[in-house]
């Protein structure tokens, strides 16, 4: 489903089109400093780097349930979580029907587990603004 993703948009268009219906799980996370940073970690912090990924929001919609990605912000502001970025993975239908709210939390669990780990490579991050984030 990557293909020439670069905006949120484009993710919504790709699980669209695709030939089983999707089921988009989407987990907000904030940028944290650890207890024990070290000072050089803290520094790196204040200039917009390091730190850890702590999930603090978790959604699965279908991408008809979602207008865009300005109604999907408005949403999640609703909860009075502070987020930094967001990861997106899809979870394709079988026969023609999409993942329900109960098939995706397992799958949403283990994504959230993933991000815990570091392990994203798997998902697509998305900024405050929409736009994909590469990690190096």
């Amino acid at each position: 489903m990557a293909r020439n993703i670069v905006e949120f948009a484009d993710l919504l268009q790709a699980a669209q089109g695709q030939a089983e219906p999707q089921r988009l799980l989407m987990v907000f996370v904030a940028a944290e400093l650890p207890d024990d940073a070290t000072e050089e970690e803290k520094q790196a912090f204040a200039c917009g780097e390091g730190g850890a990924l702590a999930p603090v929001l978790c959604v699965d919609k279908c991408p008809e349930e979602i207008a865009d990605f300005a109604a999907l912000v408005a949403e999640a502001a609703l909860t009075g979580k502070a987020w930094d970025l967001l990861f997106a993975a899809g979870l394709s239908g079988r026969g023609g029907i999409a993942p329900n709210s109960d098939e995706a939390e397992q799958p949403l669990k283990m994504m959230v587990g993933a991000i815990q780990s570091g392990s994203i490579g798997n998902f697509l991050a998305f900024d405050r603004q929409g736009q994909v984030v590469s990690f190096n």
